[in-house]
């Protein structure tokens, strides 16, 4: 079976090998797009095959949807050359199973793949028609956090940007300039309020050029107009792996052939395959200046941008962030290396489970459209469990010391303005204290290892210089200059009556050999 538009004809042979095929007319939903376009995606990674446009195709289906999207990507056009093309822009989407199982379909919705350059001129006059349509509506992303920038030298480029959020204002000032039409500039990265990331940029660089004379005074205008351009917020949810071996096997075993791992110049990990998780949500701010293509036909929800908050605010601060960073800080300590091995662990998955139900759950900020239950339900018995995840602790502990004051000062903080016991938590106290003898970077066996890259590392490590790995008790007061930093923790762990408690479980950790299991085991068993 060869992953392509000729290729999947053979409708029997992939039914055979359990592999679902689109149920719309591609040709048609091409040659709709092709004329009219109505959604242009920037990113054209492994999270937009699996995701957006997995989302997309679930419309098409139905029949109630006839227009497929456009993906550009700004940054690594070996993806367009090496992943679209070839295969007809069509991809493999593997849904990973927590049981062990695989959900494999053919996505289609994709109708063109294009560089987003003008070094690529055909493939740049043709994202201009698209920006000059009448018909388009949205414009997404998914570029990663760091991709919306206005870095000074690009500004400085006039209308000849190079990264990618340059880009789209000149394709913007394309469309202000055929009639001002209204679009939606959407994000669809996992950072928290991605619609100010967007904007803040564009206005950027729309700015620059204003006051070096390159545009009009009315660009600007347009884009500040929310009756012409808006800039909604969104959180997205969904772990997309780099192509997995043991993924590759299973289909080369079902007779698919196009099961080459690619790694271009840049390092992208890609394939004609996604492998992602089962679980997937996508809550967007419906705020729309000329309407949007129907995603909720494919599971997204659309609410107000309170709303969306709520969710964004769920999900870092109680149901799934904090217990991340928990299993990143033990996992280290006791010598894993992935987060689905950790939860065999009784210890490990007691803390995370408890932690989550019977600490953070009380001051859980309930949204309304998921209920926190259920996220939580699903983060525990089929997202951390899930044994194609290969996610590790320490990818995870990456920059811990820039997330523990939203995953776990913010339910410290609840608990203060709600008036609960600050007493009743134990569990993120051990988490924090814990964080004290990660830095250190010692293992539980009395071995030294690295600590994930965090600007604040050496920093807060002079900390723990005093201390040692070792039986027998230990002035603990270093680690009073740790445990009161309101901006790494959220608040100063003394003033919120926690410091000394958390100290003295420090101290625990600290006390040899083994001292992480014997004191993980005792507060899990306890709680």
């Amino acid at each position: 079976m060869k992953l392509n538009l000729n290729g999947i004809r053979d409708k029997a042979s992939w039914e055979r090998a359990g592999i679902a095929l689109p149920k719309f007319d591609i040709q048609l939903v091409t040659e709709n797009t092709k004329r009219a376009p109505t959604w242009v995606h920037f990113g054209a990674g492994n999270i937009f095959r699996a995701f957006p446009a997995a989302i997309l195709q679930k419309a098409l289906d139905c029949g109630k949807y006839d227009r497929g999207v456009v993906v550009a990507e700004g940054f690594d056009y070996e993806i367009i050359d090496r992943a679209y093309r070839p295969y007809d822009n069509l991809s493999l989407l593997v849904q990973l199973r927590s049981d062990g199982s695989i959900e494999k379909q053919v996505v289609a919705s994709v109708t063109e793949s294009l560089k987003a350059d003008p070094e690529f001129g055909e493939d740049w006059a043709r994202l201009t028609e698209i920006f000059q349509a009448p018909s388009l509506e949205m414009v997404s992303f998914t570029i990663t956090e760091k991709g919306y920038s206005a870095a000074p030298a690009d500004l400085e480029r006039g209308m000849a940007p190079q990264l990618i959020m340059g880009k789209v204002t000149a394709l913007l000032y394309e469309r202000f300039q055929a009639d001002r039409m209204p679009v939606t500039l959407q994000s669809m990265d996992n950072c928290s309020h991605n619609g100010d990331r967007v904007r803040q940029a564009v206005l950027a660089y729309a700015r620059a050029w204003e006051r070096a004379g390159l545009v009009p005074d009315g660009f600007l205008a347009y884009l500040t107009d929310e009756s012409t351009v808006t800039f909604p917020w969104s959180m997205i949810d969904k772990i997309t792996p780099r192509p997995d071996g043991q993924v590759r096997e299973m289909l080369t075993a079902g007779g698919f052939e196009d099961v080459e791992t690619i790694i271009t110049s840049k390092n992208t990990y890609t394939a004609p395959f996604v492998n992602a998780e089962e679980t997937e949500y996508l809550v967007i701010e419906d705020n729309y200046a000329a309407g949007r293509p129907p995603l909720e036909l494919g599971g997204a929800l659309y609410v107000n941008r309170e709303t969306v908050d709520k969710v964004e605010k769920m999900k870092v601060c109680t149901c799934l962030n904090p217990l991340h960073t928990a299993m990143a800080i033990y996992g280290c300590l006791l010598g894993y290396t992935l987060i689905s091995e950790e939860m065999k662990d009784g210890d490990l998955r007691g803390l995370v489970t408890k932690m989550g139900l019977l600490e953070s759950m009380p001051v859980v900020v309930d949204p309304g459209v998921l209920k926190p239950a259920d996220f939580i339900g699903a983060v525990l018995n089929k997202r951390l469990p899930n044994p194609f995840m290969p996610d590790a602790p320490q990818r995870i502990a990456t920059d811990t010391s820039q997330k523990l004051s939203v995953r776990f000062g913010e339910t410290i903080k609840a608990y203060q303005s709600k008036g609960l016991n600050i007493n009743d938590l134990i569990l993120i106290p051990l988490v924090l204290a814990g964080y004290a003898r990660y830095i250190k970077g010692v293992d539980d066996g009395g071995n030294f290892f690295t600590p994930s890259p965090d600007p604040l590392l050496a920093e807060l490590q002079a900390t723990t210089a005093p201390l040692e790995v070792r039986k027998g008790p230990q002035d603990m007061s270093c680690l009073r200059a740790l445990f009161s930093r309101a901006d790494v923790f959220g608040v100063d762990l003394y003033a919120a009556g926690l410091g000394e408690r958390i100290e003295g479980m420090a101290a625990e950790l600290y006390a040899g050999p083994g001292a992480v299991r014997k004191t993980l085991h005792k507060y899990v068993s306890v709680r």
